[in-house]
């Protein structure tokens, strides 16, 4: 609807740390997507919605104008390549680091390597720029194992203590990109919405420097 404003997230750590800089924008959600069923969830606002989705869907969601503005990782947002949409607010939070990562005691072969990921288009990008020979093997989950069973030289990924990663004798090897969320916003909505998403990030904006000068 034209009047009205969604706002795409995903559970956990993304929505439990965007909600305290919504609520000094006044959005509160009426629901806690962890324990209701509910996709689609009321605010305080009749015309501002939540949509919750997964978090590499958010930029999707976004794009196509299922949302007009989302919350969202840097990585997935490089993955995606940001088409259709403006990134226009670095929220500071859920940091992380994309890094490749392998085995602390097995050196890398001097030709190509295999590496295992399921970020495939950073990852290619990231070793072309260094004129690197890969071979990317399309993981989706428990990354770690696959340089333990010998399906790959290295992995990347996103990386927040590094404490998986010991506990699997991985060590973290080249550091490629830092990592927070971005609210992101349609291009069309920013142009038919413009003042109220103006607005809105405006107020984001001063929530985030608040926060930061609190750290």
């Amino acid at each position: 609807m034209k009047d009205t404003l969604t706002i795409a997230l995903s559970k956990g750590r993304i929505f439990k740390e965007t909600m305290p800089l919504l609520k000094v924008a006044g959005i509160e959600a009426l629901d806690d997507p962890e324990t209701s069923r509910k996709l689609i969830l009321d605010t305080n606002h009749d015309n501002i919605k939540l949509v919750i989705i997964r978090a590499t869907d958010v930029p999707v969601y976004v794009q196509y104008g299922a949302a007009d503005l989302g919350v969202t990782g840097k990585d997935v947002l490089m993955e995606h390549g940001g088409e259709g949409l403006y990134e226009m607010l670095d929220l500071q939070i859920a940091k992380c680091r994309l890094m490749t990562a392998g085995l602390a005691d097995k050196p890398l072969p001097d030709g190509q390597i295999k590496v295992a990921t399921k970020f495939v288009n950073c990852t290619r990008n990231y070793f072309a720029r260094q004129g690197r020979q890969i071979e990317i093997i399309k993981l989706y989950g428990s990354m770690e194992l696959a340089p333990i069973v010998g399906l790959s030289d290295i992995i990347v990924d996103v990386v927040q203590t590094g404490s998986t990663l010991k506990a699997n004798g991985l060590v973290p090897l080249e550091h490629m990109a830092d990592i927070s969320s971005r609210m992101i916003v349609n291009s069309a909505s920013m142009k038919i919405k413009h003042k109220r998403l103006k607005n809105l990030l405006e107020q984001l904006r001063l929530a985030v420097d608040k926060k930061q000068q609190q750290q």
